[in-house]
């Protein structure tokens, strides 16, 4: 038996494994040194095997010279505590309202909990991540969104300073999406709210979104309907004639306020998909959808 034939099946022959390496190369060369935000959470977080591969994956970007930054959500995570405290939860317009002891539960699990978590997945390949809150260094100042859901947020700035001085000791960012006001008072913000307004703040290269969809589509039953590349004039119109409508409408307008705040592209990629970041970021023909502001990239 020759050394080869000992080698593992990887289901790929050695000159495609090759060829994809020679495919990544210009890409890797292009984005080194980039900050690309990555926003985690639905079922890549909840499922094991997705959320290590996706740890492999964020390692390789800063492995090739990226400087990755992670932001995480932690809806599912909150509502079962929730329920496990017998505590109902309610919700408008799809946000959960949130009073003093829920947003207790949220900081609880979102730092305390899925962040750590996250690092600690990171971490299993080396001691690179470190885990924040929104609230940490001033980060993100926050203002309440609607007094009926008490203390959910937006976001009114950005301080980006603490990322961007771990981002300059090679470290990998976690952020838990937390905010303050300038009283001290805390805020649960949408993850993928913080992640378009961080990118901009940081002047990110990307902005991904890992979703539960394949990408814009514009018949959601239909996956050969996916749009691989539009800007925001091209997306505006497709929701003024109904094309995107329903729950495709946030995602979009997730995209679409990342781009506009100074991110230069966001990519929406279906988080169930082993190393899809890999595969959009590295290849020729990409795997999702990305949103450009419309100038020349």
């Amino acid at each position: 038996m020759t050394e080869s034939d000992q080698l593992p099946d990887r289901g790929f022959a050695p000159g495609q494994r090759a060829g994809a390496l020679v495919e990544a190369l210009p890409y890797i060369q292009r984005f080194r040194g980039a900050v690309v935000v990555v926003k985690f959470g639905g079922n890549a977080m909840v499922d094991q095997a997705l959320a290590a591969t996706f740890a492999e994956d964020i390692v390789l970007l800063r492995s090739v010279g990226l400087k990755p930054v992670v932001v995480h959500g932690g809806g599912p995570q909150i509502g079962e505590l929730l329920a496990r405290l017998g505590k109902e939860t309610e919700f408008i317009d799809g946000l959960r309202v949130t009073d003093e002891e829920t947003l207790d539960v949220a900081r609880m699990v979102l730092v305390g909990k899925v962040g750590r978590d996250i690092v600690g997945s990171i971490n299993v390949h080396g001691a690179y991540a470190v885990g924040l809150s929104g609230e940490d260094g001033g980060m993100i100042t926050a203002a309440p969104r609607d007094a009926a859901l008490g203390f959910v947020g937006d976001v009114v700035s950005v301080q980006p300073g603490i990322i961007e001085r771990l981002l300059a000791e090679d470290m990998i960012p976690v952020v838990s999406t937390i905010g303050s006001d300038a009283t001290g008072q805390a805020y649960n913000i949408n993850a993928d709210t913080v992640a378009g307004a961080l990118a901009g703040a940081l002047d990110a290269e990307k902005v991904v979104y890992l979703t539960d969809v394949p990408g814009l589509l514009t018949d959601v039953d239909d996956v050969s309907s996916i749009i691989a590349r539009a800007d925001v004039a091209e997306i505006e119109a497709l929701i003024a004639d109904g094309t995107i409508s329903g729950g495709m409408i946030p995602k979009v307008r997730a995209c679409i306020q990342a781009v506009q705040a100074g991110a230069k592209s966001a990519h929406m990629l279906d988080g169930r998909i082993p190393h899809v970041l890999l595969l959009e970021l590295f290849t020729d023909a990409g795997i999702g959808t990305m949103v450009t502001s419309g100038e020349a990239l």
